[in-house]
């Protein structure tokens, strides 16, 4: 059970192929990564076996699976299974003696994030939590797109408040005033490009900004 290609150090293991699973694997598999997608359901496999390159049905729980498969020698491995604890923990825990790849694990809840923390995992997607949150923004805010970076700052996208245009971006001082950074801006063409200095905003463009949270609905369209 061997993959047959040779493992190169932008291979990525998926272990869960649930929806949180299937479109990360699959959005790397368009970003030109190499995936290995891993589920114990075989139709769940089968569905996904022209999409993904190399996907197995098997039981992921049994260390010597993961042998056999080589996941030792994969650079990254994302445990995706986030509804079976019992089967997230023996997986991760499998992973995690092998001190090889580096493990990114989902958590369902904040209890099952702590023990994934308390077993040595640095990185936890709280794929449920994080959506609600940014939804709530775009919500609230009127954003297109809200994306938290943490510590306090964010990257949004939105059409621009009326009382932006007209004058360089220079001029406006919102890095001055708000900490505010327009770093790319749509037109009616549809296409982004980059945000200068001597860039002056229309009405109905759409910008591309980062900045603290507290500050980043300045930039909202009325």
């Amino acid at each position: 059970m061997r993959l047959r290609h040779s493992v190169q150090k932008h291979d990525v293991a998926v272990f869960g192929l649930g929806r949180f699973g299937s479109a990360l694997a699959l959005e790397l598999v368009y970003a030109g990564y190499s995936v290995l997608g891993i589920d114990k359901s075989p139709a769940v496999v089968q569905s996904l076996a022209n999409k993904l390159p190399h996907v197995v049905a098997t039981d992921p729980t049994n260390p010597d699976t993961l042998e056999e498969l080589g996941i030792q020698d994969f650079s990254r491995v994302v445990v995706a299974i986030g509804n079976d604890l019992a089967s997230s923990i023996l997986v991760t825990s499998a992973l995690l003696k092998m001190n090889g790849p580096e493990v990114w694990a989902k958590a369902s809840t904040p209890q099952q994030g702590q023990i994934l923390e308390q077993m040595g995992v640095n990185h936890i997607f709280y794929p449920e939590t994080d959506m609600g949150r940014r939804a709530a923004h775009i919500v609230a805010q009127s954003f297109n797109d809200y994306v938290e970076l943490g510590y306090g700052y964010a990257l949004v996208s939105t059409t621009v408040n009326d009382a932006m245009t007209g004058v360089e971006l220079a001029e406006l001082g919102l890095r001055r005033s708000k900490g505010i950074s327009i770093i790319a801006v749509k037109g009616p063409d549809d296409h982004w490009v980059n945000a200068y200095a001597e860039t002056i905003l229309k009405p109905g463009d759409e910008i591309l900004a980062v900045g603290p949270t507290k500050t980043i609905g300045f930039i909202v369209a009325d």
